[in-house]
């Protein structure tokens, strides 16, 4: 069955592989970006202008781009960014920038679309959160501590919603090969450590698998009538061993063995 779908994000990465996948698959797409011009160009994509730093600007595009629908049976909350900074030193700014991108605007489209989908009886809403939320980055905190916000939200709405016919999923993608880094902010600093950190994360994500991964996986859990609550997506190791490794470890445990992984 051919569905109409929302998801934010859609100019590069998952977003942009997950959207022209959508539409190949005869899906009618409506796909956000801060730049619609960077957007893909498809009779069935339709571009929205959307930024994340304004929730107002947010729930404002998801309304526009709803009464041009019609109707949204799939949500996809997907867009985000990115800092690297030390959590001894980082400004209130950046924590503020990330839990708005990560968490407040994303919340706002949730229940906007939410409230959408109850009139129709059913609908699907995923967010796409992280591997972070569970195996922080380090020198990534805030965006950690919003992605872990975010999964937790999710997990709420999942008990609040239970005996709804509107299904929520959380999908946590591991390191995937993007141009995610390309758009970090980095401090000027001549820190080793800083500098080893992220020699180490962008080694992972060069080594990582295709956003086209995540993008079939999204394709999947469209089509399903009952998918999971939660999926992780990613390579071997991150996506499957190490979290399942992880749950039976100590605290303690789990930061040596992080420590070991980032070369700390």
């Amino acid at each position: 069955m051919k569905k109409r779908i929302f998801i934010t994000g859609a100019s590069s990465g998952i977003g942009r592989a997950t959207a022209e996948l959508l539409v190949r698959q005869g899906h009618e797409v409506w796909g956000t970006s801060r730049d619609p011009a960077r957007l893909p160009v498809d009779a069935r994509f339709h571009p929205i202008a959307l930024d994340l730093a304004d929730s107002k600007s947010a729930r404002e595009s998801f309304q526009r781009a709803l009464a041009e629908a019609g109707h949204f049976d799939v949500v996809i909350n997907n867009a985000g960014s990115g800092h690297f900074d030390p959590g001894s030193t980082i400004t209130e700014e950046i924590v503020r920038e990330q839990f708005q991108v990560l968490v407040f605007a994303q919340i706002e489209i949730f229940q906007a679309a939410l409230a959408a989908m109850r009139e129709r009886g059913r609908g699907l809403i995923i967010n796409v959160t992280s591997m972070a939320a569970r195996l922080p980055v380090p020198y990534m905190s805030a965006y950690n501590a919003a992605k872990a916000a975010m999964a937790s939200f999710t997990m709420t709405v999942q008990l609040e919603l239970r005996a709804s016919s509107i299904r929520v999923v959380d999908v946590q993608p591991a390191d995937i090969c993007t141009s995610f880094n390309e758009a970090v902010v980095q401090p000027a600093t001549t820190d080793r450590a800083l500098a080893q950190v992220w020699k180490q994360i962008d080694a992972n994500l060069q080594a990582a698998p295709p956003p086209t991964l995540v993008a079939r996986r999204l394709s999947l859990l469209i089509a399903q009538k009952n998918p999971p609550a939660r999926v992780t997506v990613g390579g071997l190791f991150q996506a499957g061993v190490a979290p399942f490794i992880f749950r039976l470890l100590p605290q303690g445990v789990r930061v040596w063995g992080l420590k070991r992984y980032y070369r700390l």
